[in-house]
């Protein structure tokens, strides 16, 4: 039953599974709606449908508890499930889950926050949805997930370490000197409940035309949540089999169940051969609004760092520590001499106690009379362009 989508009625399918086995449940029900969704692939040559007529919020609700229950008998005690909803039902699946979890294990209301633009009526755009997270138990799993610190944090607020007065308030905490001490490695900022994933749009290569189908960015990061590698993931109405797919290119193992014949098949074949749309967005980040230097964070990929915002010394700082102190990094700009980009590299670390830094030189039209660069602490690094420059000119 691993790592395969099953066709009929969830209801039906969720007693073949094993009591107390599954680590996640994600779902994405029917909305309540009262509308029939309908929507054509990319090809135009299949037509998707589902209906989503209730006639009554008792029907819903009797429909979503008959099987909320059951889920929460197939959750692992460190187990949780997600329940993604709109304003339409939102009201009626709060309630069944408070019921059915109790509400001392509810976590959180996500908020999936999105752009879409459209002036089909009067009053909000609709631009968000709801996704409950709740667990079965207080021994749920939980993997923090750390997110960059916002372009308005102030450098002090990553470097220095924070305490409580008499008074409760937080302040800077002090040595025996009066000095201000340096905090711990910054990870980042723990992940909100408002998550910023963009929408997927009409001509992602992901989208196959399913009318409620999610981006895989979404269901990943609810499935790197709560979950470990080779945990089980399952999906009651997975549909386009977004979930199915996310679960598999993490190495989580998934059971999907669609009670359309359609789905199911769109499910497999996707499952052959998954797509991902990568989001520039999130890819590049905020950062293209902000004024941090994008084209000198650029030489720290596939290192950990927190850019740092509206400073004329640094560029970014290392998560990793040395000696208890920060780790400084800072580019040579352009039409900038080495020696003055190290005066400002200089000054920082004295001002942010830094024992250890790193000046990127990315320049080779040094006048022969600057400076020898020697601050203590301070490396200087070749960009990797004037270190293919010396090999050549070495060969």
């Amino acid at each position: 039953m691993l790592n395969n989508i099953l066709y009929g009625d969830c209801l039906d399918k969720m007693k073949l599974i094993e009591s107390n086995s599954i680590d996640l449940i994600y779902l994405d029900p029917p909305f309540f709606t009262e509308k029939v969704h309908t929507l054509k692939n990319r090809e135009r040559t299949k037509k998707f449908s589902f209906c989503d007529n209730w006639g009554s919020n008792q029907s819903y609700a009797e429909f979503i508890k008959a099987r909320i229950e059951v889920m929460h008998s197939l959750l692992k005690d460190s187990g949780s499930i997600f329940v993604h909803c709109d304003k339409n039902g939102e009201h009626i699946i709060r309630a069944i889950l408070d019921h059915v979890f109790g509400e001392n294990n509810f976590q959180s209301e996500i908020i999936w926050s999105y752009k879409r633009w459209s002036n089909s009526k009067k009053g909000l755009l609709p631009n968000h949805q709801n996704i409950y997270f709740y667990s079965k138990s207080k021994d749920f799993k939980f993997n923090t997930i750390y997110k960059p610190y916002s372009e308005t944090t102030n450098i002090d607020q990553i470097l220095q370490r924070r305490a409580r007065d008499k008074n409760n308030k937080t302040i800077y905490e002090r040595d025996c000197s009066g000095e201000v001490k340096n905090g711990d490695k910054k990870k980042g900022v723990p992940l909100s409940d408002v998550w910023d994933i963009p929408y997927l749009n009409p001509k992602a290569k992901e989208r196959v035309g399913y009318p409620t189908q999610k981006p895989l960015l979404l269901l990943e990061q609810i499935i790197e949540l709560v979950t470990s590698e080779e945990d089980i993931v399952l999906d009651p109405f997975c549909g386009s089999g977004t979930t199915c797919v996310a679960a598999t290119l993490l190495n989580r193992n998934y059971i999907g169940i669609d009670e359309s014949l359609d789905a199911v098949e769109l499910s497999k074949e996707r499952l052959a051969n998954p797509i991902k749309t990568e989001s520039n967005l999130l890819k590049k980040g905020r950062e293209s609004y902000l004024n941090a230097d994008v084209d000198a964070l650029s030489y720290l990929q596939d290192i950990n760092f927190n850019p740092v915002q509206r400073n004329k010394g640094i560029d970014a700082i290392l998560v990793e520590q040395f000696e208890g102190s920060p780790i400084l990094v800072r580019v040579q700009k352009k039409g900038e001499s080495l020696e003055q980009a190290a005066s400002f590299l200089s000054k920082a670390m004295k001002t942010r106690k830094s024992k250890k830094s790193f000046l990127i030189k990315t320049s080779n039209n040094e006048n022969l009379f600057d400076a020898v660069i020697n601050f203590d602490g301070m490396e200087v690094v070749l960009s990797p362009a004037l270190l293919i420059a010396e090999q050549i000119n070495k060969s």
